[in-house]
């Protein structure tokens, strides 16, 4: 094997590969990229047998070869590089020799047979869809998921592709995000999948805005592809919960305010809440939100914020993190809040959003304790 590429080029497409190698296996091989130098160019490839990322970059291959090397040292050799031209040879399939400049190092690795094949999955009869709406979905929803293991189905994104629209939605139980787009002659039919949010991280980091994303499915895999980069993943397996159910629809009173405002006083409120439950007070009555926080051995906080509130006065309880998390993904600098009393759900939604799509996050309330 023997190319030359520019060290910008190999520091991205080695970027693009490295967040898919695991930091510890007990498969050695796993902590290496598979290089490859063909006439296509140079591909590389890492995986930790859950997502497999594969991406291709310009390169002058004077001889077409194959092996695999040590992403942690190969990522910090380039990085610390001078910005010229980087040689890269290899005689074996396990030493290859790195240029560039007055620098050089040797590297040893171990044979391109050692390296897991990527899934099989079938492209053909697929789906086609824009990077730019999958980006979206992936932005405003994957952080509802959960992070426990106790229930490794909420682990995952649910993806409903249907012939007009694509929707996502992610809950941990006491938060959720959902969202629609618009799609139109994306084929492949209609399916539930259900996705981890690693690798949807992957789709949303790698793919370009403007590419038109090709994506097969396998039994148990999902495999995403532009015209220079694959990233393939094992799908989530079960049933998703009946999220319908617990979206509620007989909310009667509403808040409109500004998202900058009302998050920055509960970011001010979330000072003196419990490191356990995040619990603070928000008390409505026509015109005012009145936020407050009584913990008993730290101290307490009060603050009032100007929105415009319809319906009876209401007190309710929410977990401050959870509510500013969804704040964060809200599309627009207004948000209108919906409710219906102290112990059932909340929704939270962009106000005055000019996008074709339509977005809504919930939150379950926390119990007020007097």
């Amino acid at each position: 094997m023997k190319f030359t590429i520019t060290r910008e080029k190999l520091h991205e497409g080695l970027g693009a590969v490295a967040a898919s190698v695991p930091t510890k296996t007990t498969l050695p091989v796993l902590a290496n990229i598979l290089v490859e130098a063909s006439k296509d160019g140079l591909r590389l490839s890492g995986t930790d047998l859950d997502i497999s990322v594969s991406t291709t970059i310009p390169a002058s291959v004077d001889q077409e070869g194959a092996t695999t090397l040590p992403a942690r040292k190969l990522v910090e050799i380039v990085k610390e590089l001078p910005n010229a031209a980087i040689r890269m040879t290899s005689s074996g399939e396990q030493r290859a020799t790195i240029e560039c400049g007055k620098s050089k190092f040797k590297l040893l690795g171990l044979s391109r047979d050692d390296f897991p094949a990527f899934p099989s999955v079938k492209f053909e009869g697929g789906w086609k869809v824009a990077a730019k709406d999958l980006q979206k979905l992936i932005q405003h929803v994957a952080f509802a998921a959960s992070t426990e293991e106790s229930r490794p189905i909420l682990n995952g994104v649910l993806w409903e592709l249907r012939a007009d629209r694509m929707r996502m939605v992610a809950t941990n139980g006491h938060r959720l995000a959902r969202m629609d787009v618009p799609t139109s002659g994306h084929g492949g039919g209609q399916a539930d999948l259900i996705i981890p949010p690693k690798a949807l991280e992957q789709i949303r980091r790698l793919f370009g805005g403007d590419e038109e994303i090709e994506i097969g499915k396998s039994d148990n895999h999902l495999g995403f592809r532009s015209t220079t980069t694959q990233i393939y993943t094992r799908l989530i397996e079960g049933p998703y919960p009946n999220y319908e159910q617990v979206i509620p629809r007989e909310n009667d009173k509403s808040l409109t305010a500004d998202k900058a405002a009302l998050a920055a006083a509960l970011r001010r409120m979330s000072i003196v809440a419990s490191d356990q439950t995040h619990r603070i007070r928000m008390a409505f009555t026509n015109g005012a939100c009145k936020l407050s926080v009584q913990t008993p051995d730290l101290g307490e906080a009060q603050e009032e914020l100007a929105v415009a509130y319809e319906g009876d006065s209401l007190e309710i309880g929410f977990n401050a993190a959870y509510m500013l998390e969804i704040l964060k993904y809200m599309p627009t600098d207004e948000v209108r809040m919906t409710f219906k009393a102290p112990e059932r759900a909340a929704t939270c939604e962009p106000v005055g959003w000019d996008d074709p799509a339509s977005y809504m996050t919930l939150v379950m309330p926390l119990r007020l304790v007097d």
